[in-house]
């Protein structure tokens, strides 16, 4: 099969720049979502080799599209070689769910290179970390025409799917207010400790202007009824729980003067008295916005209002 200059200067794209798109604001509301493209599988003799290109050349084609914000290919591979993963066209719902929980990827992209008879099928798979939901697109061509252009054209259809069909992919976002009305069914009929928080916090590059994921965290524990000791020394003395952790946020990149940030929680909740672990847990999200400290701030908020949700409820005294 000829590749062409088309091929070549897409993949040199895809190895020399990320593109990233628009913010919420800057967009009119327009969602965006953290995606990854997992490894691709090969099926027949004639497309040996096709998977990785075809992966590198959808890369640089959806780098361009607004509505997606592309993992870094290399922070995507350390994750599924730590987590020791081994995933292809053929992954496991669950998964799926602990890479997007892991990268913060809403929706994953994978798939397949067939060879039948003399025509080449390239099948995407677009999976949601979220709902489990999975969709398919497929372009085919002849085994001998150039491989560029049907990428390109997959890379189109797999935007068109991502534009009409987000909602089947993608959890409808939830409102602060809304989680925490939620949250407080649950926590009706619980006795509640009361609960010193202190989550430290750094934004790899720049220097931390106030505690983003602490105060979310305080904020759900307020609005629910816990009673939230200060955390100086002295006073956290008196608290039944203490809640504490890390949070730190990393630019993953920029075009023009929007910033993609990336940030992880981890928390711990530990019985004061007895020093028993009532709970751990982590998160992590991806924020985009015009500024990288307010983009930085909004995901550590978005992953401590997650873990506040999971973990409220297992401190609840029995």
């Amino acid at each position: 099969m000829k590749h062409g200059l088309l091929l070549t200067a897409l993949v040199a794209v895809t190895i020399s720049t990320v593109s990233w798109c628009r913010a919420d604001d800057a967009a009119g509301g327009d969602e965006v979502y953290p995606a990854a493209i997992l490894a691709f599988q090969e099926r027949g003799a004639g497309v040996k080799g096709y998977a990785a290109k075809v992966g590198d050349v959808l890369f640089a084609t959806l780098g361009a599209d607004d509505n997606l914000v592309l993992v870094e290919r290399e922070e995507l591979d350390k994750t599924i070689s730590e987590q020791q993963l081994n995933v292809s066209g053929l992954v496991k719902a669950d998964e799926a769910a602990q890479i997007g929980q892991l990268t913060g990827a809403k929706i994953l992209i994978t798939g397949s290179v067939t060879e039948v008879d003399m025509t080449i099928y390239l099948v995407a798979k677009l999976i949601g970390t979220e709902t489990g939901r999975v969709l398919g697109v497929t372009v085919k061509g002849k085994i001998d025409e150039d491989l560029g252009p049907l990428v390109e054209k997959l890379g189109e259809q797999i935007t068109a799917a991502v534009g009409k069909q987000s909602s089947k992919l993608v959890a409808k976002r939830v409102k602060i207010e809304d989680r925490i009305a939620k949250l407080l069914k649950k926590l009706k009929d619980g006795e509640k400790p009361t609960v010193s928080i202190n989550v430290s916090e750094r934004h790899i590059g720049q220097p931390t202007i106030d505690p983003a994921a602490q105060t979310e965290i305080s904020r759900f524990c307020q609005e629910t009824g816990f009673t939230v000791i200060d955390s100086d020394e002295k006073t956290k003395r008196k608290a039944d729980v203490l809640i504490t952790g890390e949070g730190f946020s990393e630019m993953q990149g920029r075009v023009g003067n929007l910033a993609s940030v990336k940030a992880r929680v981890e928390i711990k909740a530990v019985d004061r008295k007895t020093g028993k672990v009532l709970a751990t847990d982590r998160q992590t999200a991806i924020a985009v916005d015009l500024g990288e400290q307010v983009a930085g701030k909004t995901a550590l908020q978005d992953a401590a209002a997650q873990i506040a949700e999971r973990l409220l409820p297992k401190l609840l005294k029995k």
